[in-house]
């Protein structure tokens, strides 16, 4: 006869572990958390990403998903549905039949949204298309969201009735460095790692380089990190730009190559115009001591402070990105303190123990 099971259940809804995501990185934070020891943590898998699909099968897996949902909860009786989504058309839709799965089954819900567009832009401005997002976004025990810039969004749109911001977070010891970075003149190496797509920068960062040289500082080289659609036009670009010489499209880096990249870049160029939520990118930086140059987009005016660990750029013209540059690289001691500064608000703000720890209490809260 077995006895009362002790030990709570969380099923975490998202993508593929071993997908290159930020979502699936902050699974495998957490199912690598000190969470895994106090809760039983199992995945129901969502989304495309990490499978090998054609269309046929891709529709039949939307399809029969909310059902392989509704099996999944009657077998193994969580006590939580932690559901990772962002709030764009296709994750929207397909999550609504995941609440109403879940809301049907009487289990607690934590819905947590990765970026994509705030409560105004989506779904339209309609009355009665607001209204259903309102619904929508009320189904939840807790909404969590990335930063505060999003919550004063939602709170104003009057979406969310229970509203918590837990930023992202890093393993800090992978990144973290002797934070002895040169910055001489001979040769200062800027950087950008992520996904190659047209609104991330860029292009915008090649065209600052081509600016800087313009105004005689030659010794700035860019390595671009990553793989996406828009690469074969970046490639064009420079060779448009005849920066052949100085920009370097150096692929996907994994594992030690990545830490390796963050250790040797001296200042990372994000400027991007994506609605992002918090980019693991931007925590990798800080954690790695690399001062920033990035737009004020999502919850990055939350972890960069102006002119402390790096620059906030109000638009993300190249003219704006160049004269960035050019005003750190002329003030070596100023990236030094940057450096240091990074540091020690990732150690501060962005380890794992932290995310840990908040999602502990709302799992306890919540259960109580």
């Amino acid at each position: 006869m077995h006895g009362k099971r002790t030990t709570h259940r969380i099923l975490l809804c998202g993508p593929a572990r071993h997908s290159v995501s930020g979502v699936a990185t902050h699974l495998n934070q957490l199912f690598g958390s000190n969470l895994a020891q106090k809760y039983s943590m199992l995945q129901f898998q969502v989304g495309s990403e990490g499978r090998s699909e054609g269309h046929v099968m891709k529709l039949v897996r939307l399809l029969a998903s909310p059902a392989l949902l509704f099996v999944a909860i009657l077998r193994y009786k969580p006590d939580i549905i932690h559901l990772n989504s962002s709030l764009d058309p296709k994750a929207y839709w397909r999550d609504l039949t995941y609440l109403i799965v879940t809301k049907t089954l009487g289990r607690k819900i934590v819905y947590q949204v990765h970026g994509g567009a705030l409560p105004s832009a989506f779904l339209g401005s309609k009355t009665w298309q607001q209204s259903i997002l309102r619904w929508t976004l009320n189904l939840p025990d807790v909404l969590v969201l990335l930063a505060e810039v999003e919550r004063e969004a939602y709170r104003a749109s009057k979406v969310g009735k229970n509203i918590r911001v837990i930023p992202n977070a890093i393993d800090l010891d992978e990144y973290s460095t002797d934070g002895n970075k040169d910055y001489n003149k001979r040769f200062i190496r800027l950087g950008y790692i992520g996904r190659l797509a047209h609104d991330k920068g860029i292009k915008e960062s090649i065209q600052a380089l081509a600016i800087l040289r313009q105004r005689g500082m030659v010794y700035l080289r860019l390595y671009i990190a990553g793989s996406g659609p828009f690469e074969k036009a970046l490639r064009r670009i420079v060779k448009d730009l005849r920066l052949e010489c100085d920009v370097k499209f150096v692929g996907p880096v994994f594992g030690e190559d990545k830490i390796r990249f963050w250790r040797e870049t001296e200042i990372f160029l994000f400027p991007t115009s994506h609605r992002e939520g918090l980019p693991y990118t931007i925590l990798e930086a800080i954690a790695s001591g690399t001062p920033v140059v990035t737009t004020r987009v999502g919850g990055i005016p939350d972890v960069i402070q102006d002119g402390v660990q790096g620059l906030l750029l109000d638009v993300h013209e190249p003219k704006a990105i160049a004269t960035a540059v050019e005003t750190l690289v002329n003030n070596p001691e100023r990236l030094r303190s940057m450096s240091r500064e990074a540091m020690y608000r990732a150690r501060n703000h962005y380890g794992i123990d932290r995310l840990a720890r908040q999602f502990d209490e709302l799992y306890q809260e919540i259960l109580a």
